[in-house]
């Protein structure tokens, strides 16, 4: 095999406190462990935010998945300040707007609905990884 097969990195924000940023991340390893698993990994935001180069290196040679849980876009800032290109940018704030009806619960449980709003979040995730890869 010449050299390793790249995967589409998918970097959820950390939105400590927000419901919504936990569908984020639940949509995130939904893909990374369940939908598209040879495809996609995942760093942890906070390890970009501190300068690590592993994590750097990452972003910068793979396609990047960031999910957003508010406009602040921290996680989509910080991938873009480390280096990283060829970004595909989600919210998980703007799956909520597209069905109201799906609100999550909380931060540590987002419930049956916000299970249902994750599930919908990584399957657009997923289309994207598709995308990315081709």
């Amino acid at each position: 095999m010449m050299g390793e097969k790249k995967k589409v990195i998918i970097i959820p924000c950390s939105g400590i406190g927000k419901a919504i940023a936990s569908v984020g991340r639940e949509a995130a390893y939904e893909v990374i462990e369940n939908l598209k698993p040879d495809m996609s990994d995942t760093v942890c935001l906070s390890l970009l935010v501190m300068g690590d180069e592993r994590a750097r290196n990452l972003v910068r040679e793979n396609p990047v998945i960031t999910i957003d849980g508010c406009p602040k876009d921290c996680a989509r800032k910080n991938v873009e300040l480390s280096g990283g290109k060829g970004t595909v940018h989600l919210r998980a704030i703007d799956a909520l707007k597209d069905h109201k009806d799906l609100k999550p619960k909380s931060v540590i449980d987002i419930g049956e609905e916000g299970k249902k709003l994750a599930q919908i979040l990584s399957e657009e995730v997923a289309q994207k990884v598709d995308e990315l890869l081709k």
